[in-house]
C-alpha cells in the first residue's frame, strides 16, 4: 500500500473554494481502482492548513491518480487558493498489509 499525505496551506479568503473543490476530487478519487482510502482533513487550531491522505493499493494506481480528469481538474482549480505550494510526503505502509 502507497499513502501519500499532502499538507495544504490555503489562503484565508479561498477556504470555501478549496473545500468545495477538493470534495469533488474526494468524491470521484474514491472511485479509482486501487484506492483505499482519500481523507480531507482540516485543521481545528488553523481553519486555512489542510492534510489530505490518500491510500492506494500500489505504485502503479497511485501514479495513474495524477492523471484522472478529476485531480486535473482539482490541481487547477486550487493552484491560487493555496499561500504556498502544497507539501507531498509519500509513505510504504508497514501495516495493515
Amino acid at each position: 500500500m502507497i499513502v501519500t499525505t499532502v499538507m495544504v496551506q490555503v489562503k484565508p479568503e479561498h477556504i470555501k473554494g478549496f473545500i468545495d473543490a477538493t470534495i469533488k476530487n474526494h468524491q470521484e478519487s474514491i472511485k479509482e481502482p486501487g484506492n483505499r482510502r482519500f481523507d480531507v482533513l482540516q485543521s481545528d487550531d488553523d481553519p486555512a492548513s489542510f492534510l489530505l491522505y490518500e491510500a492506494y493499493d500500489s505504485e502503479e494506481a497511485a501514479r495513474a491518480h495524477k492523471n484522472t480528469a478529476h485531480y486535473l481538474a482539482w490541481r487547477d482549480a486550487v493552484v491560487d487558493f493555496m499561500a504556498e505550494p502544497r507539501k507531498g510526503i509519500r509513505y510504504k505502509a508497514i501495516r495493515p498489509v
